[in-house]
């Protein structure tokens, strides 16, 4: 008269498996947390002025130095940082700057809405005062 005392023969690898199946939910919410993280921070991160940028094919610049920006809207205002500047201050404006110890590039963002002609004016007027190091900003 023995007895099982294993539970009806179905011996003690069915109650001891391993379990076999990945718990996702502690990672879908450390993936919710960022997300929402990132859509909050990511506004703070843009340039002051705004301005709508054209869209281009062009990759991405990373640069860590804070960038010196020089903004044309659609109305032809002039902006260095969130500065509004006048077109025959610029280049005296940017001479200081420079003379600070600022020597990186100068990026020119001009709103979609902005004429051609403003922004070659003022990219050219910053090549002649002696800047080389220009860039265009687009989307």
């Amino acid at each position: 008269m023995a007895m099982q005392l294993n539970g009806g023969g179905r011996g003690v690898r069915g109650r001891n498996r391993p379990l076999a199946e990945i718990n996702v939910t502690p990672m879908v919410d450390v993936m919710l947390v960022l997300l929402i993280i990132f859509m909050v921070a990511a506004p703070l991160l843009t340039a002051g002025v705004e301005v709508d940028l054209p869209d281009t094919d062009a990759r991405e610049i990373s640069e860590i130095v804070e960038p010196l920006s020089v903004s044309i809207t659609s109305d032809g205002t002039i902006f260095v940082q969130e500065t509004e500047i006048a077109y025959d201050n610029l280049v005296p404006h940017l001479q200081a700057v420079a003379e600070a110890g600022y020597e990186q590039r100068i990026y020119i963002r001009g709103d979609k809405g902005a004429t051609y002609d403003d922004v070659a004016k003022v990219f050219g007027r910053i090549n002649a005062a002696g800047f080389n190091k220009l860039a265009l900003v687009t989307d």
